[in-house]
């Protein structure tokens, strides 16, 4: 089997089945005895802490369960957030888990969030990192969206050339925001009112987007993009925009309207803020999980591209309402 191939084996052929699980309502006394009865196994590196139903909720490392008074609930020492994969992830996936976050071990979950195996570091330093030839081990690293260079701590030339690209979507959607409004001057001419709150429209689907983004980022840390899991996250999204939108564009369509008694105008910003919302939203959600599915890197990637996404959309939806209403 090649090693690209051995790669995508499935994570869980690799977990180890021993593993510390803790509840959270355990004092630090009552976990102890928990561990001498049962015992820890041979390579433990984080106890892992379950809420009654058995759904992981955090981690405890082993230095803060010692030294810890006794009586100390788990679940006020337990980090709760908690980087996991899925069952469904592949080993490829687990490696690149290591090299984002560099844990020493990592928990594989279920469906329910239920920990059914840990997969360790040495799954990286011992299968995939085996290998003799140095084209092999860069090829290794590409494949994680990582190169060489990046991994052992990049100059400032190298740090250009990562970040430099994707900062080319912020100039491209500027460029393209210039010309939109080149395109609809005679609008903007006619209600000038519109280019008092351009600033404040795209500030708020920024924000949004940002928001949205940050959200995206964390819950990727420990899931596999899926149409399932995008559709349950659009679901839920989708609706706190409108809420938000609906809350900002109303403030906003007070303000211009008390202020310049143009209700029509306030109409298109109020709307459009609406609209942006939405359109945040959704970018906030969509680039973050393309790029990793792409497994390039998010971190980076994603706020310029988001940012691009967002303004230029919600800039068409302004401009657009207010050609047709004004």
């Amino acid at each position: 089997m090649s090693d690209q191939a051995h790669l995508n084996e499935s994570v869980l052929a690799h977990a180890r089945q021993e593993f510390a699980l803790l509840r959270a309502t355990m004092t630090v006394d009552e976990a102890l005895a928990a561990i001498r009865l049962h015992g820890i196994g041979e390579r433990i590196v984080y106890f892992y802490v379950a809420d009654p139903e058995g759904r992981l909720v955090g981690v405890l490392p082993t230095r803060r369960l010692l030294s810890s008074p006794p009586e100390t609930k788990l679940e006020e020492l337990m980090i709760r957030r908690v980087v996991a994969i899925p069952t469904t992830a592949t080993l490829l996936e687990a490696c690149e888990l290591f090299v984002l976050y560099k844990f020493f071990a990592i928990p594989v979950v279920d469906t329910e969030r239920k920990v059914v195996g840990v997969i360790d570091i040495t799954i990286f330093t011992e299968e995939v990192m085996d290998l003799t030839e140095p084209e092999k081990v860069n090829d290794m690293f590409e494949t994680l969206g990582f190169r060489i260079t990046q991994m052992r701590g990049a100059s400032a030339f190298q740090a250009f050339r990562i970040r430099f690209p994707w900062l080319l979507a912020t100039i491209g959607s500027g460029t393209a925001g210039a010309l939109l409004a080149g395109l609809f001057e005679t609008t903007l001419a006619h209600a000038i009112i519109l280019s008092f709150f351009l600033a404040l429209v795209l500030a708020l689907s920024e924000a949004v987007s940002i928001q949205s983004m940050s959200l995206t980022l964390q819950a990727l840390r420990s899931t596999q993009p899926t149409w399932r899991w995008f559709w349950k996250n659009a679901r839920r999204e989708v609706p706190e925009a409108v809420l938000i939108g609906l809350g900002c564009g109303l403030v906003v369509f007070l303000i211009v309207w008390l202020w310049r008694g143009a209700a029509l105008a306030a109409g298109v910003i109020g709307t459009t803020i609406i609209g942006g919302t939405i359109i945040a939203c959704l970018s906030g959600l969509v680039v973050p999980s393309v790029l990793h599915a792409l497994k390039l890197d998010p971190k980076i990637a994603a706020g310029p591209i988001t940012l691009a996404v967002a303004d230029v959309l919600t800039l068409t939806l302004y401009f657009s309402l207010a050609t047709w209403l004004l």
